[in-house]
């Protein structure tokens, strides 16, 4: 017997859950089709930030996008604690990128006159810090010599990637979404203007579908009109021991996190879908986290791992709605984190009126084949 759904969500990582947690605020019988723990799981491996520093680089939109979302994000986190009583640990804190050496510091420097020069809807707020004013916004971190500068976003922050999919989880069953682990979606037919969607378990009809199933998405794709190559790039981090607060505010090489371990990255790797640590990138992280900050080379090191960015040809996010059958829509980004708010909020309710609309044009795959 075919089963029914107002809408299906294929992916039950942090971008299919923030879709389908948005949806179940308008559509009734929302259904998460995800693949479960043998899934390529970004969403549990990343570095946890609330990012807009170097974000829309090119493509003035993305930059737009992410600060929609960075702006959501307190209402956000704070509606997930309510409902779920699952704290995300998310602060607003401001971030950094440490500049170390002059060539570096120039080309961040360049790159905020770039980007202030490209917004073209909200000024582009991030701007560059020299050394004494680091010192002077944390006086307790001993800088190494190396600290010329850093660029600096005051929208920036922080979260807990691990607390935030278990906040949306808790959230989808609170709103009464049926999610189905160990449920991927082997086939999608369209059928009467819907969709069926064959399981291993059973098949499931409806009207509205959502492809947000990161590397799992090409499969699925083309038979419903879209055409967007997903790129597999590895991303490596280290995890220290606990430590003392010292209130260093997250950068995109080394973050503190609310238990007190720091976080050291990253890696931007083209090796397939190969999620092996190597020490070389281990040593090669720790070395430019303690020229940052020098203390943390007194830490052990408990923890290594490995996890898959899901990129697009220009790393920027893709939001399409099938020309053949309007009722698909599909969701790739690698800033699943960062825009989860903004895909729980605006991108939900263009999903469920069944347009996408201009704010969303940009990031329609046809920019990647000439139209």
């Amino acid at each position: 017997m075919i089963q029914t759904a107002d809408a299906v969500v294929i992916g039950g990582g942090v971008v299919g859950a923030a879709i389908a947690y948005g949806l179940a605020r308008h559509d009734t019988r929302v259904t998460v089709l995800d693949e479960g723990d043998v899934a390529i799981r970004s969403s549990r491996v990343n570095f946890g930030l609330v990012w807009l520093l170097g974000k829309g680089d090119g493509m003035p939109a993305y930059g737009f996008w992410t600060r929609r979302s960075a702006d959501l994000w307190p209402q956000f986190a704070n509606r997930l604690k309510e409902e779920t009583g699952v704290d995300t640990h998310y602060v607003k804190s401001g971030g950094l990128s440490y500049c170390l050496g002059e060539a570096e510091l120039e080309t961040r420097t360049e790159a905020i006159r770039r980007m202030r020069t490209q917004a073209e809807r909200d000024p582009y707020e991030a701007r560059m810090l020299d050394r004494s004013e680091l010192v002077q916004m944390m006086p307790r971190v001993k800088f190494g010599p190396d600290v010329l500068g850093a660029s600096y976003g005051p929208h920036d922050g922080h979260v807990s990637p691990l607390n935030l999919l278990h906040a949306l989880h808790i959230g989808l069953k609170y709103r009464g979404v049926d999610y189905r682990p160990a449920s991927p979606a082997l086939e999608v037919t369209p059928v009467h203007g819907g969709f069926e969607v064959r399981t291993p378990q059973t098949r499931i009809s409806t009207p509205k579908l959502v492809l947000a199933a990161g590397h799992g998405i090409t499969p699925l794709a083309r038979p419903l009109g879209f055409d967007v190559e997903i790129l597999a790039e590895r991303g490596q981090i280290l995890v220290t021991e606990r430590a003392a607060p010292i209130a260093l505010l997250p950068a995109n090489g080394v973050r503190q996190t609310a238990e007190g371990t720091f976080l050291i990255g990253t890696t931007n790797e083209d090796v397939g879908y190969d999620v092996s640590t190597t020490p070389p990138a281990g040593a090669a992280m720790a070395r430019r986290a303690i020229r940052v900050v020098p203390a943390l080379a007194q830490l052990r090191v408990v923890r290594a791992w490995a996890g898959l960015r899901t990129l697009t040809k220009d790393e920027c996010p893709v939001y399409e709605q099938s020309a053949r059958y309007p009722g698909a829509f599909l969701a790739t980004c690698h800033s699943g984190v960062t825009l989860a708010a903004v895909h729980a909020n605006d991108l939900a309710e263009a999903i469920h009126e069944g347009s996408l609309g201009d704010d969303l044009a940009p990031f329609h795959s046809r920019r990647f084949h000439g139209h």
